[in-house]
């Protein structure tokens, strides 16, 4: 038995409260919690039909919150992720406090990598930006429209071309020593 579109509403705005003080107990900020309350209420009416009557709206609405604070975190983190272009082509997590904004060295790369980003064609440049923007391979497949394998082939594709036009950028003549 499925609930009707009026009644769902009802127990689902009758939850906000509840909802704002566990947002609030996770984010710590007053605005990031009400920011994670609205996406919460929106995600819950988009998928109403996946919620099974007669189970438990408000474990089911804070599982929904938990899922979208740390997919926000995750894409955050991806936020904070550089590229090392030498030959493993490691990927470095530095944290926040150690990043120097100022630093001209920092900013240059940043600016190297999203140039090389922008310089693919569409058909790999949106694919590759959304996976960097914390997206998932199934959610870029569906926003696109792809089958998930081919988002994958692209974002390897891309990332590999990336790092290649870096590798070349770093080519620089080496002095000799006399």
């Amino acid at each position: 038995m499925a609930h009707s579109s009026f009644n769902f509403s009802a127990e689902v705005i009758a939850f906000r409260e509840p909802l704002r003080y566990y947002a609030l107990s996770l984010t710590s900020s007053r605005e990031e919690a009400n920011d994670l309350v609205q996406e919460t209420m929106l995600k819950a009416f988009t998928y109403q039909k996946r919620f099974k009557a007669n189970t438990n709206l408000k474990a089911w609405l804070y599982t929904i919150m938990r899922n979208i604070f740390i997919n926000n975190y995750r894409r955050n983190q991806k936020f904070r992720t550089i590229v090392d272009t030498t030959k493993e082509s490691y990927y470095l997590n530095i944290p926040q406090s150690t990043k120097d904004p100022n630093n001209p060295e920092s900013a240059l790369r940043y600016k190297e990598v999203y140039s090389e980003m922008n310089a693919l064609t569409e058909d790999f440049r949106v694919p590759l930006i959304m996976y960097f923007e914390g997206f998932k391979y199934k959610e870029i497949a569906e926003k696109l429209d792809l089958p998930i394998g081919t988002v994958k082939s692209r974002i390897f594709l891309a990332r590999k071309q990336v790092a290649l036009a870096l590798q070349d950028t770093q080519k620089l003549p080496v002095a000799q020593a006399s």
